[in-house]
């Protein structure tokens, strides 16, 4: 019996993911599901680029909106909820389409990565508290360099859990991979870096046009705590410290602008890896089109 066909968009952040899956979706059937670690937490819209009911079009679209910026939203619940997702589109006789950025839940969900069985520690991570993300990055690097390479350096709680694992387990994870229930399209945006660098920009200004530093407020007033802000990401981080009065709104837009380029870097780091991504160019609409429908024939 023939797998069940599923797409993932993968690519940059400012890439264009969300629009290439949405022009899929209504081209075939189909229902988006984000694979985007922000994303599923309830009032971080446009800090984390969340697509809109309009952006939407009528394309069904899952695991946005189903948590609380205060909980912990990890790997395995990620998985979870994506095969129950999954599973329900395929039911319908629809097209399941991933779009993300966040690549390590589409490998757990393609079974080429697993989750480490590693439970928190409290008492380990004290131990972490006296160095310096910079000092974090680098003991991640000589205990696990390609991880080192493709981590959030300014992420605290990732470099944390990061050695976490390695101290837990005495070594980095042998990644075993799984056979997959179904048949996967992997497509890449393939976007000059100078056009990437100008959408970077331009939906920064958008985004702070729109009230992205207000969003920021919003979060502090109902109980999201500045550590937690800083933990979800680039934007809530610069724009926590732009808020608290330690940077200039200059600064503010500078870091977020730089940041986000080198976190784009990374991302393509970890995306060469894969030799089963297709690349495409975002423009080219009939390429695209005949590959998803090469596809979806075999």
């Amino acid at each position: 019996m023939p797998k069940p066909k599923v797409i993932a968009i993968v690519g940059p952040t400012a890439s264009g993911k969300t629009s290439l899956s949405i022009q899929i979706a209504k081209a075939c059937n189909g229902e988006v599901i984000s694979a985007d670690s922000r994303q599923v937490y309830r009032g971080m819209d446009l800090g984390t680029g969340k697509v809109t009911p309009e952006e939407m079009d009528g394309v069904k679209h899952h695991l946005l909106d189903i948590a609380d910026p205060m909980d912990i939203y990890t790997g395995v619940d990620f998985k979870r909820d994506a095969l129950v997702a999954l599973n329900e589109i395929v039911r319908q006789k629809h097209l399941p389409i991933i779009a993300g950025g966040t690549f390590f839940y589409l490998e757990l969900l393609r079974g080429s990565m697993q989750a480490a069985p590693v439970q928190p520690n409290p008492a380990f991570r004290k131990t972490l508290e006296p160095f310096s993300n910079e000092e974090l990055l680098d003991l991640l690097r000589k205990k696990d360099a390609r991880r080192a390479d493709t981590i959030d350096p300014d992420n605290r709680r990732r470099l944390e859990r990061s050695l976490e694992i390695i101290h837990t387990l005495g070594e980095v994870p042998e990644v075993k991979k799984t056979e997959s229930h179904y048949d996967w399209l992997l497509l890449g945006v393939d976007i000059a870096k100078e056009t990437l660098h100008q959408n970077i920009h331009t939906r920064l200004h958008t985004r702070l046009d729109q009230g992205m530093i207000a969003e920021v407020q919003s979060l502090l007033d109902s109980g999201v705590t500045p550590k937690r802000l800083d933990d979800l990401g680039l934007e809530y981080r610069f724009i926590l410290r732009y808020i608290q009065q330690e940077i200039t709104y200059e600064e503010m837009c500078e870091q977020i602008a730089t940041k986000s380029k080198q976190f784009a870097k990374r991302q393509l780091t970890w995306l060469k890896r894969d030799q089963e991504i297709v690349w495409c160019d975002p423009t080219d609409r009939k390429a695209i089109s005949e590959t998803v429908q090469n596809f979806l024939s075999s």
